[in-house]
């Protein structure tokens, strides 16, 4: 390829994701759900120089992200709003992950797949549905890697994989698969600097939360552990099948689905190097049903990018098979061309339906939140059920009913407790100046432990943001009581 090609080449990929980046941003403006919160705050702490905590003087690592919350929190003081900031930031990635497929599909000489993973992957539900979390950079990391591993580019994939561990953990799968890819298959020299730079980016983060939490591992991490303990929650293996059910009424994953098991037939066959970003895939989903989390949809988002790959795997195998049987060379193109775009109409009109219902949590806890900052102390503490959007509009401390900021309150959620015995056990142990909480979610409480301590300080109706249920603020005196 000439260098006139290549700038030709890269300028259209520059302006494709740009494209994207600016269309999703625009579609899901008013786009958000409570978990990524927690990681705004830890950044809106760090640029306000408390420290990486989320309540101050708390050291304890409740984001699973600590990537995604240093560049929040070093763009902070150019935007301020984290949140959109979050947004833009994870539709520029969901883009830059689509680009980073089809090139990988173009280096291993596969463009139906590029074509599908290009077109479908920045649209597909799943993905948007994680729109300001880490998710979408951290799967753009892990494919870049993928991506820069075909081309022998190793110092590129090394710097993508730590970008992908520092984003999260987990993303430690993907050196380990593409390390072992090479000493088996590749059998060069092994390439000591790739490695070295590898180290050098990741390991000062592991040393810093070692002295700095006492461990790199989020505490979020056994909090959803002992949440898929929980007799009332859901594993994240036994959620997979919850996740798929809920997709497989709409008659364009039927076909996703038929062209990825024609696909994964095919990979066995003559496709075999796409085995490797399966092996991912499948580790991936080993990994997480081992650690027995409970279901969250966004842990399942890892699994699109193999799915993907599979169907248009399926239509390569469907253009190979039409050339053998020596059907029209113009046919076979135009009939697979007509179906992935019905396939791309279709998610384009979900795509657009999806990004009119935003998360109805957001207006009501952003709402309490700045109640709360406006009308309360700034040490008063302040108990809930999800603490993310609330937390982060408040800037109150706060106790977690859910166990993500405090580990103890985690160890509290067993398989024969549930969240209300858990915020019964916070209640008593914390004492949180300020209960934020929905009548529904704790009926015994709400007869028993808060008429008795609390009085009413703030009733929000949900018919007012769209929201399921009303939202009370309480004041408690726990001296009081009796």
């Amino acid at each position: 390829m000439g260098t006139r090609t290549k700038i030709a080449s890269y300028s259209l990929m520059a302006l494709l994701c740009a494209t994207m980046t600016l269309s999703i941003y625009w579609a899901f403006y008013k786009f958000g759900y409570d978990d990524p919160f927690i990681t705004y705050r830890y950044a809106e702490n760090l640029a306000r120089g408390l420290g990486l905590v989320y309540n101050p003087g708390e050291k304890i690592l409740s984001t699973t992200t600590p990537l995604f919350a240093l560049g929040l929190a070093l763009l902070q003081p150019v935007w301020p709003d984290l949140p959109h900031l979050a947004n833009l930031l994870g539709a520029f990635s969901l883009g830059l992950g689509a680009i980073c497929l089809w090139d990988l599909a173009h280096t291993w000489q596969t463009p139906w797949v590029g074509w599908l993973s290009l077109l479908l992957y920045p649209i597909f539900p799943l993905l948007l549905g994680t729109l300001g979390s880490e998710t979408p950079l951290y799967l753009a990391s892990c494919l870049g890697a993928f991506a820069f591993y075909a081309r022998r580019r190793y110092h590129l994939t090394a710097i993508c994989a730590a970008v992908a561990v520092l984003t999260r953990a987990d993303g430690i799968l993907i050196p380990i698969l593409l390390g072992v890819d090479y000493i088996v298959r590749v059998r060069r020299p092994i390439p000591w600097l790739s490695i070295g730079l590898f180290l050098g980016l990741t390991a000062p983060w592991f040393l810093f939360a070692w002295d700095y939490f006492g461990s790199p591992f989020p505490a979020t991490l056994a909090a959803k552990q002992h949440q898929g303990s929980m007799a009332i929650s859901q594993k994240f293996g036994p959620g997979f099948f919850t996740i798929v059910r809920g997709y497989a009424s709409r008659p364009q994953y039927w076909l996703l689905t038929g062209l990825a098991g024609a696909g994964l037939i095919w990979i066995a066959r003559s496709a075999r190097r796409w085995a490797l970003l399966l092996a991912w895939t499948a580790f991936y989903f080993a990994a997480y049903s081992v650690l027995g989390v409970s279901r969250y949809y966004w842990y399942y988002a890892p699994l699109v990018p193999g799915f993907l790959v599979m169907a248009g795997i399926g239509l390569e195998a469907l253009a190979t098979l039409a050339a053998r049987w020596h059907v029209t060379k113009r046919i076979a193109p135009f009939v697979l061309g007509v179906m992935l775009a019905g396939l791309v109409v279709i998610q384009l009109s979900e795509t657009w339906r999806l990004s009119r219902h935003p998360d109805t949590r957001l207006p009501i806890y952003r709402a309490v939140g700045e109640w709360l900052r406006a009308n309360t102390p700034p040490k008063a503490t302040v108990g809930t059920l999800e603490v993310g959007i609330i937390g982060y509009y408040s800037q109150r401390p706060m106790v977690d009913f859910a166990g993500l900021i405090q580990p103890d309150i985690a160890q509290q959620l067993t398989p024969e407790t549930t969240y209300q015995d858990a915020a019964r056990w916070a209640m008593q142990v914390y004492h949180p100046d300020y209960l934020v909480l929905n009548p529904a979610w704790f009926p015994d409480l709400m007869r028993s432990t808060v008429p008795a301590y609390c009085v009413s300080r703030n009733a929000l109706s949900g018919q007012d943001y769209g929201y399921a249920g009303n939202i009370e603020v309480y004041a408690c005196d726990w001296g009081a009581g009796g």
